[in-house]
C-alpha cells in the first residue's frame, strides 16, 4: 500500500507540470488580454497605462521567461496576485471560494451515494420488473436532463413560487438547492452504472457456484455480487467527488454561489492569468488526490489487486 501511495504521489508532479504547461500556453495564445476593452469592464485603457501594467505584472517579458518565472514561483506555491482584485493573492481567492464549493459538492456527493447505489442495486435485483423499468426511466431522465434546466426549475418552484428557499445565496438554506441539483444528476449516473455492473457480475460462474452451494440470497448479494460489482462504481466516484467539490460553473452561476466555478469563469472572462493558473492547478490536484483515494479503496474492495505489481 505504501508503495502504491508513493508511486501515485510521484506521478502527481509530471501531471501537474503538464497541466500547468498546456494551460499557460493556451491561455496566452487565446485572443485578447487582461487590459482589452472586452475584458476590462468595457473601458479601453490608455496605451501608456497598459504598458505600465504589463511591466508591473511582467507581461512585457518574452513568453518563455514568463513561463520560467511562473514555474519558479509555482513550486513555492506562489501564484502571484490577481489582476482584477489588486493586492489580493490567488491563494486567498481560492481559499475564499473553495469552502462554498466543497460544502455543496460534499452534500451532493453524499446524496448521490444515498440514492444512486441503492436504486441501482434494487433495479438489478428486480430486473425486468416495474421497479426496474421505473428506476431506469428516472435515471435516464435525471442523467440526460441538463443541470441548468433543473436548477432553474427548482429555483422558480421552491424559491419564487413557494418561497421556501431564498433566491439569493445566503445562510445554510442556500446550500440546499445547488446540492440537490448536483446530487440528482450524479445519482442518476451511479444508479445506471451500479445496475449494469451488478447484472454483469450476476452472470459470472462464482455467483452460480455460490447459489448452487445453497447460500442464501442475502449472502450471495453482499459477498459475491455487490462487492465485486463496486469496482466500476469506485472508478467514477473519485472524479465525481473531485468535480462536485471543486464547483460546477453553471450551477454556481444560477444560484449565485461565490464558489470555485464562479471564480474560474470570471477569471477566464477577465483574462486574470494568475487566477486561471491557480484554480486550474488546484482543480488538477483535487482530481489527482481523488484518483489516489479510489486506488486505495480498490485494495479493500478486491484484495486480489494487492498482488498486482
Amino acid at each position: 500500500m505504501i508503495r502504491l501511495v508513493l508511486n501515485r504521489l510521484l506521478w502527481t508532479v509530471p501531471v501537474l507540470w503538464l497541466v500547468a504547461t498546456v494551460t499557460f500556453f493556451l491561455m496566452h495564445a487565446a485572443p485578447g488580454g487582461p487590459w482589452d476593452a472586452k475584458t476590462a469592464g468595457g473601458r479601453s485603457l490608455d496605451p501608456a497605462l497598459q504598458a505600465s501594467f504589463d511591466r508591473k505584472y511582467g507581461l512585457d517579458e518574452p513568453i518563455w521567461r514568463q513561463y520560467a518565472l511562473f514555474l519558479g514561483n509555482a513550486v513555492q506555491f506562489d501564484f502571484g496576485t490577481s489582476f482584477t482584485r489588486e493586492g489580493t493573492d490567488v491563494e486567498e481567492i481560492i481559499l475564499r471560494g473553495f469552502p462554498y464549493s466543497a460544502k455543496i459538492g460534499l452534500f451532493a456527493f453524499l446524496l448521490s451515494l444515498a440514492i444512486g447505489i441503492p436504486v441501482g442495486v434494487l433495479a438489478a435485483l428486480k430486473q425486468n420488473t416495474i421497479i426496474d423499468y421505473a428506476s431506469l426511466l428516472l435515471a435516464t431522465v435525471g442523467y440526460t436532463l441538463p443541470s441548468f434546466v433543473l436548477a432553474i426549475f427548482f429555483l422558480v418552484v421552491f424559491a419564487v413560487r413557494l418561497e421556501w428557499i431564498p433566491v439569493l445565496f445566503q445562510e445554510w438554506r442556500g446550500y440546499i438547492l445547488p446540492s440537490l441539483v448536483l446530487g440528482l444528476g450524479s445519482s442518476a449516473f451511479l444508479a445506471r452504472l451500479t445496475r449494469s455492473s451488478m447484472l454483469e457480475v450476476m452472470l459470472q460462474d462464482h455467483v452460480r457456484t455460490a447459489r448452487a452451494k445453497g447460500l442464501g440470497q442475502r449472502l450471495v448479494v453482499t459477498r459475491h455480487i455487490l462487492r465485486n460489482s463496486m469496482i466500476p462504481v469506485l472508478t467514477v466516484l473519485g472524479p465525481t467527488l473531485a468535480g462536485l467539490i471543486t464547483g460546477t460553473i453553471i450551477i454556481e452561476r444560477v444560484f449565485g454561489v461565490p464558489g470555485m466555478g464562479y471564480l474560474f469563469i470570471a477569471s477566464i472572462t477577465s483574462r486574470d492569468y494568475p487566477v486561471i493558473m491557480g484554480t486550474t492547478l488546484f482543480y488538477a490536484f483535487i482530481i489527482v488526490l481523488a484518483n489516489l483515494l479510489v486506488d486505495l479503496t480498490y485494495l479493500f474492495a478486491d484484495p486480489r489487486i494487492r498482488t498486482i505489481r
